[in-house]
């Protein structure tokens, strides 16, 4: 299974305010000075380090009870509860692609403070709601919630830029690519065991309590990162998710990686959303043992992503790992497709992870080739695409095809159907990136075909 891509969401691919919520001491920023003295930067990267982390943890620790939750309320077996399943998370996927950038235009506006702490407050709130749900349209309506203060992984990400300068901020971000590591190695294992041992109902009142907590950290610790100066009004239609794809017309190599991209992670968000019902269709597995799994998981996504890629792509260029990275990303599928012993699964995982070396490759070459000026767009562009797929995919691959594969009424069984289906999109994938590149020999910025494919 390969480790989700963070959303640059992300976006890859991932939630009003008071203007004068700012800490009580130190003085406002004379002249255009620092936001705040050197001694109060460190809590702050701390603070939003762990609110990634949380977040993702509490999104982990759900991840293998939610299915569960479904069935109980709807009283179905596996087969007739992907269809709610399926559309109960793409509820979550299509508000956070909504508000994601709202909540990051209102940051902009309000400044970061009031705006994660709002968004913090309101998740621990709806965690509770889900957790004493009674019915599915209560659950829908909660889920629906938390993706509008999900959507907070912009305003986090915009916290960073503020308080990182020139020698820190690569090292920032990828802390951020550390918690969401972390936050999948532990949060399934913990909600499967919660899950297991004492209630389907438990994960979600511990994640409400972890974003209370923050949310307590947050209001007595967080200094604000964006000063009054800085801040600029709100407009709605700035805020549009898709207004940004329109950069990529600019960069027809860009735009054509964008194409691969979107193959990609529409795949990958299939198998993320579908996994935790085949394995328990498949091999009877219990929410404690897909937590397990997904756990290794996250191991082997901090293994890869972060300790190989950088290695991996000096020796071997970005181009050639982004093809091979495809392939075995597709080989990776098939074998989810059509495992038939449950031990396959955590070996096909390790082949996965490498398969998830394409994610930063891409994002490698699109930083390369567009101009400094528009890479926030071009990022921006790329999460909305991301997004898109996070909608999509739970209904194409759990509500449809393995509701469809799974039930009575199909000609045959096959709960790998969604598994086969993901891997032809990538092997597609990976021959439109063979033409591209032929297309396109050079990486540069603004880029003009040289010769034919």
């Amino acid at each position: 299974m390969n480790q989700p891509e963070p959303n640059e969401t992300s976006g890859d691919d991932a939630i009003a305010s008071d203007p004068a919520s700012t800490p009580p001491s130190s003085p406002p920023p004379q002249d255009g000075g620092p936001v705040d003295p050197p001694k109060r930067r460190q809590p702050g990267m701390l603070f939003i380090w762990v609110t990634l982390f949380i977040d993702i943890l509490g999104i982990g620790i759900v991840i293998p009870v939610l299915p569960a939750l479904v069935q109980e309320l709807s009283g179905l077996d596996e087969s007739g509860a992907s269809l709610y399943y399926g559309f109960i998370v793409a509820s979550y996927a299509t508000m956070q692609f909504f508000f994601a950038p709202i909540l990051g235009g209102l940051s902009d506006r309000f400044g970061r403070r009031p705006i994660l702490l709002v968004a913090l407050f309101g998740l621990g709130v709806d965690f509770m709601i889900q957790g004493f749900a009674n019915s599915l349209w209560l659950l829908f309506l909660a889920r629906l919630i938390s993706g509008v203060f999900g959507a907070s992984f912009t305003v986090g990400n915009a916290y960073i830029a503020d308080i990182s300068n020139d020698d820190t901020r690569a090292r920032n971000f990828g802390l951020v690519g550390a918690a969401f590591g972390l936050g999948f190695t532990f949060g399934p294992p913990l909600g499967g065991v919660l899950g297991d041992a004492i209630d389907i109902r438990v994960p979600f009142f511990v994640t409400a309590g972890l974003a209370l907590v923050n949310w307590l950290y947050g209001y007595f610790i967080l200094p604000e990162s964006l000063p009054p100066e800085k801040r600029r009004a709100f407009s709605l239609k700035n805020a549009r998710p898709l207004g940004a794809v329109g950069t990529l017309r600019r960069y027809p190599l860009v735009a054509a990686l964008a194409v691969v991209f979107l193959l990609k992670a529409f795949a990958q968000r299939g198998l993320e959303n579908v996994f935790v019902l085949f394995s328990e269709f498949r091999f009877d597995w219990t929410a404690m043992t897909v937590g397990v799994f997904l756990g290794w998981v996250g191991i082997l996504a901090i293994i890869v992503q972060g300790g190989l890629v950088r290695p991996i792509v000096k020796r071997f260029g970005e181009r050639n790992v982004l093809l091979a990275a495809t392939v075995i990303s597709a080989v990776s599928f098939l074998g989810y497709a059509f495992a038939t012993a449950a031990w396959m699964l955590p070996v096909i995982a390790v082949v996965g992870a490498l398969g998830g070396l394409a994610g930063p490759t891409i994002q490698s070459l699109v930083t390369k080739t567009v101009d400094e000026t528009e890479q926030g767009e071009v990022q921006g562009a790329l999460t909305s695409l991301q997004g898109l797929t996070s909608i999509a995919a739970p209904i194409v691959f759990t509500s449809g095809l393995f509701g469809y594969f799974t039930s009575d009424v199909a000609p045959f069984q096959f709960a790998g159907a969604p598994f086969l289906l993901g891997g032809i999109l990538i092997f597609v994938a990976f021959f439109l990136a063979i033409a591209v590149f032929r297309k396109y020999p050079e990486t540069v910025g603004r880029d003009t075909p040289e010769k034919g494919v």
